[in-house]
């Protein structure tokens, strides 16, 4: 019997999906709004999964930071095409803790640090020299030790209020589970068509 928990689904979906997608079992479809309405969409990786919700990185300066610190809400979906699953959440967007996201930025590899001290990440780039030059720039200037948080670099969680896990069945007779939360945190679970 499949879990009731959406969450412990999708932690079984996601080791499906690590054990067997060729690139990014945790790449998703992130969608924000500008403050009157008009939807954007790009592709960030999901470095966080769990009961507070679906977590992702990147500098508030950006345009989807922009976008979330005008209009909190969000949306996401997850494509596992090899295993013919898909999940749907919607919800808001909460800002990370400091020490969430100084854990997580220690982890990176340190070209990726590197690269959050150089990029204005969304801003017009006049030329692509300019972004390398920024790039040895930062290198130079963290050549001696660690490389610190960008104060402007944080991560959001998208704590959900409706999760939707999809299975691709033959003849398009696709299952549909929707999970809706409860305003006591508890979950109610019914099926859609498809």
């Amino acid at each position: 019997m499949p879990p009731t928990d959406p969450f412990a689904l999708f932690a079984e979906w996601m080791a499906l999906a690590q054990a067997s997608e060729i690139n990014d079992p945790d790449a998703m479809a992130l969608a924000t709004a500008t403050p009157d309405g008009r939807p954007t969409v790009r592709m960030v990786l999901m470095r966080r999964h769990g009961p507070n919700g679906f977590g992702f990185f990147t500098n508030l300066d950006s345009r989807k930071g922009q976008e979330i610190a005008a209009n909190p809400w969000g949306a996401l979906c997850i494509h596992w095409k090899s295993l013919r699953k898909q999940v749907r959440a919607e919800g808001r967007l909460v800002q990370v803790s400091d020490a969430d996201a100084d854990d997580y930025f220690a982890s990176r590899s340190r070209n990726s640090q590197i690269g959050s001290h150089a990029s204005d990440q969304s801003r017009p780039l006049d030329s692509r020299d300019t972004f390398v030059r920024r790039v040895e720039e930062a290198q130079a200037r963290f050549a001696d030790g660690d490389v610190p948080r960008p104060e402007r670099w944080s991560g959001f969680r998208l704590v959900p209020d409706r999760i939707e896990f999809w299975e691709d069945v033959e003849f398009r007779l696709h299952h549909r589970r929707l999970f809706e939360r409860r305003d006591d945190g508890s979950w109610t679970e019914g099926l859609l068509y498809p």
